[in-house]
């Protein structure tokens, strides 16, 4: 039996030509980029390589690249270190209520530190509202953040005009585009960012690399003290493999966004609309136009997701019910909570990300496996005969 994996905002399988491109820096090119001889010139060129290879994909200059270990790290340098560098002119934050953990638990931290932090709601759809960022930005403002794609619903945010007024405020912005970078085009100009977070293993790469975004001016304290690496802002001896990975991966998005986009988001809407024709008490969670092209959530009545995701398990299909950064946590997703979803539904939820393998068939098969688990756990529950 074919196994279906449909878990791709969690991981992505690393793309064959990523771990071909990887393979050398482990074994001959082993140097290290800081050494002034040949054996680590011929490593920091490939660094140099991969960081211009990423600064294409985005739109930005190669020196306003990051390199961190992943996307947690970049949205921690980027918070962290802009409220650091910036606290002689104020002490406030502004994110909204649907980040990820990487955000609010950093911006958790600084307020133990002193800080203030206001959460700006979102609308049913998870959609923030750039009036309300604007209202809650004040004197004391250094940052706002608002991710680009949600990770959990896949509703994509009006970054440009948030970032605008931001921009006109004089704040900083910044935004954890991990679920967007290699899936949508993203140029950081026409949204107008500050700062823009990445993550290898969103896009086919390898895990523990990302690269924060960090637009030419733009003040931040380094997190990291050691060596001069990173142009003094992340001290370390470069991760070479994993950097020439992600350099390969963003090189092979960009020649295959465009196609990918459309041939993905024709699956996923076949997907949304199969399972809510064929189950009762079925609702699709996030934007329906403005999404992610391969994300599909959904909550089903008198189920909780746990048991749908852990019956199709053993079916051979991979989904999950939200973040996997938190599934190991009881009680409903915060996302869904914000939405204004009643915790019953919440728990109900069902997040199924598509990917460069998933075919026709997947989405066929899906269709069929997933109405008939829904049958046979609603009619073994209680909650459900109670409907009944």
């Amino acid at each position: 039996m074919k196994r279906i994996y449909l878990d791709h905002a969690a991981t992505t399988p690393t793309h064959p030509a990523v771990v071909k491109a990887m393979l050398p820096y482990f074994m001959d090119s082993f140097g290290n980029p800081s050494s002034v001889h040949s054996t680590g010139l011929e490593a920091r060129e490939a660094v140099a390589q991969a960081r211009d290879s990423i600064a294409r994909l985005i739109g930005s200059r190669p020196d306003e690249i990051v390199f961190t270990s992943g996307g947690t790290e970049a949205d921690n340098m980027a918070i962290k270190g802009l409220a650091y560098a910036n606290r002689g002119k104020g002490n406030h934050i502004v994110i909204t209520s649907i980040e990820h953990h990487a955000v609010t638990e950093t911006c958790t931290s600084l307020k133990d530190q002193g800080f203030e932090v206001t959460y700006v709601p979102v609308d049913s759809e998870g959609m923030v509202d750039p009036d309300d960022v604007k209202r809650a930005i004040t004197s004391k403002t250094v940052l706002v953040s608002v991710m680009h794609g949600n990770n959990e619903i896949g509703t994509i945010e009006p970054i440009s005009e948030v970032a605008r007024i931001a921009r006109d405020r004089g704040v900083s912005f910044h935004t954890d585009a991990v679920q967007t970078v290699g899936h949508i085009p993203v140029s950081v100009d026409e949204l107008g960012v500050d700062l823009l977070a990445i993550s290898a293993h969103k896009l086919y790469g390898p895990k523990g690399i990302g690269a924060l975004y960090v637009r030419a001016g733009t003040r931040i304290a380094p997190l990291i003290h050691g060596g001069g690496q990173e142009h003094g802002r992340r001290a370390g001896t470069e991760n070479v493999p994993a950097i020439v990975g992600l350099g390969k991966a963003a090189e092979i998005a960009r020649n295959e966004i465009a196609n990918e986009v459309t041939a993905i988001a024709s699956l996923r809407d076949r997907l949304i609309q199969g399972l809510l024709e064929r189950i009762n008490g079925a609702r699709l969670n996030g934007h329906p136009l403005h999404r992610l092209p391969n994300n599909v959530n959904v909550s089903i009545e008198s189920v909780e997701g746990e048991a749908v995701a852990s019956s199709l398990d053993l079916e051979g299909i991979a989904v999950s019910t939200g973040s996997a950064c938190s599934s190991g946590e009881r009680g409903a997703s915060h996302v869904l909570l914000a939405t204004g979803l009643p915790a019953e539904l919440a728990r109900g939820s069902l997040r199924l990300t598509l990917g460069r393998d998933t075919t026709d068939r997947d989405i066929e098969r899906v269709l069929e496996v997933v109405p008939r688990i829904v049958s046979r756990l609603r009619a073994s529950s209680p909650l459900a005969r109670g409907r009944g």
